[in-house]
């Protein structure tokens, strides 16, 4: 079966997006959190991905709030006037609580799709969505078992509502990919995290990846790194399959 578009309610409005069955017909879910740039064929491609692996996959427009797919109707150049005028529009409504609420949503329209199995959920999470993998799992802790992020920016802030600053909430086994080159989660922002994460009662590993840039796992972008990008994906399906099978 191949994916479907859907749309449904949270307690903000309706979110549309698409929805992967598991090529095996059923299989644990999972919800996958795009880049900031949205749901384009780049990010459709990893669903698409992730369901031939046999998982049921969610594919939400995490940017609704602010209008329907595509976010970006025009071409993306970051540092243009127009373009950072629209990311911020589309991620000043999505503060900490507001990612939360959309958690509840998620994991709920997951459990109401026939092809997904019964049992516990995971998450994956690009660059902006990244720091969101770890708020849905704190948001659901009973129902996501796993989380990845993928050269996440900002998982670590200064201010008292920091991303990582959930973690005693979640009950996951969370996953990490940084870049070492990445402007918006440098090297003193993950060990922060790295020590917040070792204090944490849980498990996880956290990695930065030689040589790569942020957003270096996004076959469409510059920063594209394919080996990098390889390992990476290996290592998520390990997770879910230690977690979600």
């Amino acid at each position: 079966m191949t994916e479907r578009k859907i749309e449904f309610r949270t307690a903000d409005g309706v979110v549309d997006g698409y929805f992967f069955p598991a090529a095996s017909g059923s299989g644990p879910g999972v919800i996958h959190l795009t880049d900031i740039r949205g749901n384009r064929p780049a990010n459709r491609e990893k669903s698409a991905w992730l369901a031939a692996q046999g998982y049921s996959v969610l594919q939400p427009n995490v940017f609704y709030r602010t209008g329907k797919e595509p976010v970006f109707d025009f071409p993306f150049v970051f540092g243009e006037e127009r373009t950072m005028k629209r990311f911020r529009d589309i991620t000043v409504p999505l503060d900490g609580p507001a990612q939360e609420r959309d958690a509840q949503a998620y994991a709920a329209e997951l459990r109401k799709q026939p092809e997904v199995a019964a049992g516990p959920l995971g998450v994956v999470g690009h660059c902006f969505t990244g720091p969101m993998a770890l708020r849905v799992a704190a948001a659901v802790p009973d129902r996501i078992a796993a989380a990845a992020s993928f050269h996440g920016g900002g998982l670590v802030t200064a201010a008292d509502t920091s991303p990582h600053r959930v973690l005693p909430r979640v009950k996951a086994q969370l996953y990490f990919a940084h870049a070492s080159n990445d402007a918006l989660m440098p090297v003193e922002a993950i060990q922060t995290l790295e020590q917040a994460l070792a204090a944490w009662d849980g498990k996880y590993e956290s990695e930065t990846y030689e040589g790569a840039r942020h957003g270096w796992t996004m076959s469409d972008g510059a920063a594209y790194n394919a080996g990098a990008a390889e390992r990476a994906h290996a290592k998520l399906l390990a997770l879910f399959a230690r977690t979600l099978r």
